[in-house]
């Protein structure tokens, strides 16, 4: 049941709703699963919208929001108890006329980019996204991951050596593929 505060408080409701984009964004980044991002922000958002009078100071409700989405996640995982380790890019090039090789190279960029975020743990895999994809700081990822300020910013270290690592082994596995295929053409004269 929706209580007074959020009913009346209409700008607050406002700002809350506008940041249901981003709460999906980093919802389905945790999980890559399109439907249960969309449930996970849209529990966010209800907790967020009936619990409003909890909030302290209207400047921390970006933070407040991403801790809520936290707890549902969080709560979604425990429910399912099929993860190996809770506590342990979405990258899009925007352009304003892309052509249809700049929208599959994005689309290729995007997807290796989720796919390597895949592969971290899930404790790193929040941190990278939030610090990097949401452009949270370190105080702010801590509180709402409710993590001492060292573990994010270890977290996030072994994060970024990991999609290095990822990506360094990609390229060179493609070079190794186009020398291949340069080496399988031959001159005809």
């Amino acid at each position: 049941m929706l209580n007074l505060f959020s009913l009346l408080n209409f700008p607050l409701r406002r700002r809350i709703e506008e940041l249901r984009p981003r709460l999906y964004r980093l919802a389905y980044s945790w999980c890559h699963d399109a439907a249960l991002a969309d449930d996970l922000a849209q529990e966010a958002l209800i907790k967020a919208l009936s619990r409003g009078d909890q909030l302290r100071d209207a400047q921390a409700l970006e933070s407040w929001l991403f801790s809520i989405l936290n707890n549902c996640w969080r709560d979604h995982l425990r429910a399912r108890r099929d993860f190996a380790d809770v506590e342990d890019i979405d990258a899009a090039i925007v352009d304003e006329s892309p052509s249809p090789e700049q929208r599959y190279a994005s689309r290729q960029t995007i997807q290796r980019v989720r796919l390597a975020i895949a592969s971290l743990p899930v404790g790193q895999r929040q941190v990278i996204t939030l610090v990097d994809i949401e452009e949270c700081s370190y105080a702010a990822v801590a509180a709402i991951l409710d993590l001492p300020v060292g573990t994010v910013m270890s977290r996030l270290a072994r994060a970024r050596q990991a999609l290095r690592q990822y990506f360094m082994h990609q390229q060179a596995e493609q070079i190794s593929l186009q020398a291949g295929l340069r080496g399988a053409i031959r001159r005809v004269k």
